[in-house]
């Protein structure tokens, strides 16, 4: 019997951008198990969709919906400019 899949809400929006985005700064499996190189273009635009959201959104969440986004945009942009500078110095 097929797995249920997890109610579509905006915590579940927001955790399915923020692996997208892990999965494209190369911090993340793919479905296959394999962790792909890092696509800083991909993981930027996903991000900054995250941020779009939280701007959108301002004063329309609850306490932990805005919890949630703001702690998840602050670990995605941290981690992003760590693998930037990190792929800017291999070059």
């Amino acid at each position: 019997m097929p797995e249920a899949l997890p109610s579509i809400d905006f915590t579940t929006l927001i955790l399915s951008l923020s692996q997208t985005a892990l999965l494209h700064l190369g911090e993340a499996p793919s479905p296959d198990g394999e962790t792909p190189a890092a696509n800083i273009q991909l993981a930027r635009q996903t991000i900054d969709l995250l941020g779009v959201l939280q701007e959108k959104t301002k004063g329309n969440l609850d306490g932990d919906e805005e919890r949630l986004l703001d702690q998840v945009l602050y670990d995605l942009r941290l981690r992003f400019v760590e693998i930037s500078k990190a792929a800017e110095k291999k070059e």
